[in-house]
């Protein structure tokens, strides 16, 4: 069992497009992966709630919210299933009160509140073989608390020079966080997403990027820039298992998942080592 953050400080880099569709080709390998949407903007959980709608043809109802689950102390409450094998804790505009939630709850210890939701983590993980957590783009107790719940991290960056002086600076607060709370974790790769496929731009910063992070730490199957990966925010994920309407555009999508959900798998069991 892994528990994985995926994230970067800039947003739009393709982070929670790369959580999901990860957490959803590990799925399709047999691996019981659970999605936890960590971010109340709750991106990843509209795109796998309409990726349940599509292929369940229903709709998910709920009787309960992220932060009711949390103040129950018990996120099984509100795991969802997704299909076979997939799993979310689902987000809502009211867990952008946990901040104030964790003030209240530990008013004088800042190291409690940044590793209570790691204690809500640690009583369902063993039912799973992967975790897939979901951040915002911030610096955040949001962030912070699923750093310190992760064995490892994956730093998402796109190839633009934000996005790469983002990643630079995630390492950066990673160190600081790793130091202040003598944790353990480790950065399992770097995942390069490209704005434009043959942009000179992107091959330029395509080659800082393994020159700051060494080649070796970056990720060899690198996101192409695939408008069917943005179809799927409306459409719902397209499965070749499930779905009739799956294409050769679908074909490329799964295809390269599923090769970076194989080095992900790699890279992520070398931790600890």
């Amino acid at each position: 069992m892994k528990v994985i953050t995926i994230g970067n400080f800039k947003g739009g880099t393709g982070k929670t497009t790369n959580s999901c569709m990860i957490a959803y080709t590990l799925s399709n390998m047999g691996y019981k992966t659970l999605l936890v949407d960590l971010d109340p903007q709750a991106n990843a959980t509209a795109l796998f709630l309409q990726t349940r709608q599509s292929q369940k043809d229903e709709v998910k109802a709920y009787d309960s919210t992220l932060m009711k689950a949390i103040t129950d102390n018990n996120l099984k409450e509100i795991i969802t299933d997704i299909k076979e094998n997939l799993y979310l804790i689902p987000s809502f505009a009211d867990f952008s009160s946990y901040p104030l939630f964790l003030e209240k709850k530990f008013p004088n210890s800042q190291k409690d509140r940044i590793f209570f939701m790691k204690s809500l983590l640690d009583n369902i993980k063993d039912d799973y073989d992967y975790l897939i957590l979901d951040t915002p783009p911030t610096l955040s107790i949001f962030t912070d608390s699923a750093v310190v719940a992760s064995d490892a991290v994956v730093i998402v960056t796109q190839t633009q020079e934000r996005s790469f002086i983002g990643a630079q600076a995630f390492v950066g607060y990673l160190q600081e966080l790793y130091d202040l709370y003598d944790i353990n974790f480790d950065v399992a790769g770097v995942l390069p997403v490209l704005l434009k496929n043959t942009a000179p731009v992107d091959k330029r910063i395509l080659a800082s990027i393994k020159d700051e992070f060494g080649e070796d730490n970056v990720f060899k199957n690198v996101v192409k820039n695939m408008e069917r990966l943005k179809r799927y925010d409306i459409t719902g994920i397209v499965d070749p298992n499930i779905n009739e309407d799956f294409d050769m555009h679908d074909k490329k999508v799964h295809k390269l998942y599923t090769d970076l959900a194989n080095e992900f798998v790699e890279k992520v069991n070398r931790v600890g080592e």
